[in-house]
């Protein structure tokens, strides 16, 4: 009996490691991952046909291909409108069908460039821009140009950037460019920000490059950045083109408006603001009002204040800066007063050469510095200067300060009083400085400058600049910047045409480039305690 149980497990034994080997053997692996793009076979009419009369092309491949971001990558050059219908949309093809409907124009070259749009349907190889080129007259346009292109103000570039030319005709002018698609487009195809536009005909043409949001080959300024050729291109050329794109400094002009309080309305606005701003009250009658004007924390906002409260449905004003004017109606209606908020405009931890500030909500009409006291760690007081920044409603407080160090900030009731003629309570702020061996220095040795002034900057990884500085003429031209953040930084040069202290941007219509930023080449990578030295030479 024994042995036949042991007969029984040891063939169960056989067939269990049978059946395991088995199953082992036969467990697909995958194969190879397909890596391969789609193979052009033929096409109907064949690429590169001439006297092409047809409505409708179909372009074959050896495997079934779909279409991806097909809106922004497939580009047609000229612009045919209405736009073809491309597919396929929906279900994998082995073609690309091309609609083109009857409006095409005689004798002119056609290049439809689709970009990396053509993917094989199971991994998504794309097809690298292939391009379908066809013409209506009865030879191939074959000229061509090539660039690049960059930001004017930003380290990256955006991607796919639309070189636009307009032809130089009796019905040219610097306006098509916000009203009707160009002659030809091209894009920037990678990361090197290049792009080459071929299939063209000779003549002469204005050149635009456009970081074209809504994809309609039309500047919106509001939108889009742009650069332009200042003169005329003409081809053929063995001309390579260079753009920087900038986003145009938008005029002064208030967009919207609403009350916010019982004495307080909102102006938003676009454009730069200056010191030249001023809103003035038409009605209710302005001799019985007492105003004030503040610039919003951080929007793009006007706060007109206002006593007393006014009693009718709406209220007129009129607001100007330089050569703008406008009047503006706001619908008002019964609220509560604003009260007092405080904010504080630092972290709890100060830079050595950081002022102290606060913001408050509410217009202040009066500030006693004699009731501002400031505190170090052992309660010794600590000389400092006071500044209000009367526009922004921000007040600064400047000191000396030790490394190591815990400062008290005190505001003692009646430091300052407010547009309702209210004094603050006791208010106590606490700050911290660091230690010197955490921070790092930096220089930077600037060459072959052209002009002056230049600025140069230091900027975050965020983008916001920590400090600059400003050479107005030959000095050594070295930029020394201390206390500074473990981090990454960037360093950027600014060539200040205008003197004003900061970069300027350029305008399309006024055929004005922006002023030329240059980024040192290299990301500073500051650590606690060092000290680096850097130069920067400039072409």
């Amino acid at each position: 009996m024994q042995i036949q149980r042991l007969l029984y497990f040891l063939i169960c034994l056989l067939v269990c490691s049978a059946f395991f080997n088995c199953a082992k053997r036969g467990m697909p692996t995958g194969g190879d991952l397909d890596t391969i793009p789609p193979t052009f076979i033929r096409s109907s009419p064949e690429n590169f046909s001439t006297n092409f009369d047809k409505e409708e092309v179909r372009i074959y491949f050896d495997e079934y291909i779909k279409l991806k971001d097909a809106q922004r990558q497939i580009i047609i050059s000229p612009p045919i409108d209405p736009r073809p219908i491309i597919s396929p949309q929906g279900s994998p093809k082995k073609y690309v069908t091309i609609k083109l409907g009857d409006s095409l124009k005689q004798n002119t070259t056609y290049t439809i460039n689709f970009g990396n749009s053509i993917i094989d349907n199971n991994e998504e190889n794309p097809l690298p821009f292939f391009k379908y080129v066809f013409s209506t007259g009865s030879y191939i346009d074959s000229l061509q140009v090539s660039g690049r292109v960059k930001d004017a103000f930003e380290a990256e570039t955006d991607e796919f950037i639309s070189v636009l030319l307009y032809e130089i005709d009796d019905e040219y002018s610097d306006s098509l460019v916000y009203q009707t698609p160009p002659t030809y487009i091209g894009y920037t195809q990678d990361s090197t920000n290049t792009f080459q536009i071929e299939n063209m005909k000779a003549g002469n043409y204005k050149v635009v490059a456009l970081k074209d949001k809504n994809s309609n080959y039309l500047f919106n300024p509001s939108e889009d950045k742009i650069d332009f050729l200042e003169d005329t291109l003409s081809l053929p050329t063995n001309r390579n083109l260079a753009f920087s794109l900038f986003m145009e400094q938008k005029d002064f002009r208030v967009s919207k408006t609403k009350q916010m309080g019982a004495n307080r309305v909102v102006y938003g606005y676009e454009g730069e603001l200056n010191d030249s701003i001023q809103i003035e009250i038409i009605e209710p009658n302005p001799t019985q009002f007492t105003t004030t004007i503040l610039k919003d924390f951080d929007k793009d906002s006007l706060h007109l204040w206002y006593q007393p409260v006014i009693e009718k449905d709406s209220l007129i004003v009129s607001v100007s800066q330089n050569n703008y004017r406008d009047t503006v109606i706001t619908r008002i209606k019964e609220l509560f007063k604003d009260s007092l908020e405080i904010k504080k405009l630092n972290s709890n931890k100060l830079g050595l050469k950081e002022d102290f500030g606060i913001y408050m909500n509410l217009p202040i009409k009066k500030v006693d510095s004699s009731k501002i006291r400031i505190l170090n760690q052992d309660s010794a007081a600590v000389n400092f200067r006071s500044r209000m920044l009367a526009f922004e409603n921000k007040l600064m407080l400047d000191f000396e300060k030790e490394e190591k160090q815990t400062y008290t900030i005190q505001m003692l009731p009646n430091a300052f009083t407010d547009f309702y003629d209210v004094a603050n309570d006791t208010l106590n702020f606490r700050v911290k400085t660091p230690a010197i061996a955490d921070l790092g220095t930096l220089t930077l040795n600037v060459s072959n400058v052209k002009t002056y002034p230049i600025i140069v900057e230091l900027v975050d990884s965020k983008g916001v600049v920590i400090e600059k500085k400003i050479h107005e003429a030959e000095d050594g031209n070295s930029f020394y910047f201390e206390f500074i953040k473990p981090g990454k930084y960037r360093l950027r040069l600014i060539y200040d045409k205008n003197k004003n202290g900061k970069w300027d941007s350029g305008n399309y219509l006024k055929q004005t480039k922006p002023e030329t930023l240059i980024y040192f080449p290299k990301t500073v990578d500051m650590r606690a305690n060092w000290d680096i030295n850097e130069n920067f030479i400039l072409n």
